[in-house]
């Protein structure tokens, strides 16, 4: 059975506040556990008003207290924002805290627009070499034996599973050198999926963390008990992304009726890309259109996405997946 997880961007919908945002986020958790999803994952980005998860480390703990069994952890940390240093004892924190239970997630995007970056007081290093030095140095920070001269207190020793995240080659590359599992932002930017995904596999190197390639793939996914009542529950997400990428991002609207028939040539094109990376729908729909995916990219896992307004849909959409997870037949294996 392909195992599923969760990615949390702590919506701030209209009306409402970051606080609700982050009491809505730890209720989601403890319902995702209790649906046996296998880990809660929460996304870093800056300036934006309709996402509440900037300071993602704090928001990792206050989602771990209240839970007990799922892993936690960031999809991702954006480490140019970051001294490897300050990550290093922010998760080995969280690692004592909740020993066995965190995940760290590193994407290289600064998630955020160049002011945006600038304000938080990080160079933007334009080196290509950049972002694999520091997680070269963010993981020795964390390791039993550092090379460097400044310790990591806490941090030095903790067991936390590194990942790559990446929308494009580049993550691919790196997490296939350092042998690290991957986790392709398909959800969003699903254009370089296939080719990222074969990238990483035929160049993967085995470490110390992991044998073989591990792939996680990100997955929008929108269940109602029909499918024009997901269609509706949808335009909530397709309002606010075909916002973001006109450059007025918002907070999470209401639902609306007929939204899509609304959208010009332009808009309709940008929402049928990420579409391609989505189930939208019922529970025979949804469980269609999610086997269609597995069966097509072959993933390890499948980390789900939901904007819905109503927190109480939004409950119910990861429960129907949960629902169809026991039918979902397991992707065939992948020769190396």
């Amino acid at each position: 059975m392909i195992p599923l997880s969760v990615l949390d961007l702590s919506p701030i919908t209209e009306g409402s506040s970051a606080a609700e945002s982050f009491r809505r986020s730890r209720e989601l958790a403890q319902h995702a556990e209790s649906l046996g999803f296998q880990r809660y994952w929460l996304a870093e980005h800056h300036g934006m008003p309709g996402i509440a998860s900037a300071a993602t480390s704090i928001l990792i703990a206050h989602v771990a207290a209240g839970t007990s069994r799922i892993r936690v952890g960031s999809g991702g940390i954006m480490l140019p924002n970051h001294s490897p240093l300050v990550i290093a004892e922010q998760f080995g924190t969280l690692e004592a805290l909740y020993p066995g239970r965190i995940d760290l997630g590193l994407g290289r995007a600064p998630g955020s627009d160049p002011i945006t970056s600038r304000a938080l007081r990080r160079h933007l290093d334009s080196d290509p070499d950049a972002f694999p030095r520091d997680v070269l140095e963010l993981m020795d920070f964390m390791s039993d034996e550092p090379q460097q001269r400044v310790l990591a207190v806490p941090g030095q020793g903790a067991k936390v599973p590194v990942w790559i995240l990446g929308s494009s080659l580049y993550g691919a590359q790196v997490a296939a050198a350092f042998g690290l599992p991957y986790a392709f932002a398909s959800h969003f930017a699903p254009q370089q999926m296939m080719p990222a995904i074969e990238l990483y596999r035929s160049t993967f190197k085995p470490s110390a963390q992991l044998a073989r390639p591990h792939v996680m793939l990100g997955f929008n996914l929108y269940a109602a008990p029909t499918d024009e009542e997901a269609q509706f529950l949808a335009s909530s997400w397709q309002q606010s992304f075909v916002s973001l990428r006109s450059g007025r991002p918002v907070r999470l609207p209401p639902p609306v009726e007929g939204y899509t028939r609304q959208l010009g040539p332009a808009a309709l094109e940008l929402l049928d890309q990420v579409l391609s990376c989505a189930a939208v729908g019922g529970p025979e729909t949804v469980s269609q259109q999610l086997q269609e995916f597995i069966d097509r990219t072959r993933p390890d896992e499948l980390m789900l996405t939901c904007n819905m307004y109503d927190p109480q849909a939004r409950h119910r959409s990861f429960a129907i997946a949960a629902e169809i997870q026991p039918s979902l037949r397991a992707p065939a294996a992948v020769t190396l």
